[in-house]
């Protein structure tokens, strides 16, 4: 690949994570005026805990899965050579 299509690809992966990031954080703003009158547990009353809750399970769960990958099933760069 030429240099010149990687940093249009990162320009575009640039500006793809700042609207995301916009658009995501508009939604937590908004999420602090919607009406909660249905909140089964005391945490669906809490402005973006969702979302906030999402994030971090997810982050987890990607650094448990890129553990559990380093741990049992990556080898070594030699492994089929011998």
């Amino acid at each position: 690949m030429s240099s010149e299509k990687k940093e249009t690809k990162q320009v575009y992966k640039t500006k793809r994570v700042k609207v995301l990031g916009t658009i995501l954080a508009l939604l937590m703003i908004l999420d602090w005026f919607a009406p909660r009158h249905h909140a089964h547990f005391f945490w669906d009353s809490i402005p973006g805990f969702s979302a906030v809750f999402g994030f971090i399970a997810c982050t987890i769960l990607v650094f448990f899965s890129k553990g559990i990958g380093h741990a049992f099933l990556m080898k070594r760069e030699d492994y089929y050579d011998d």
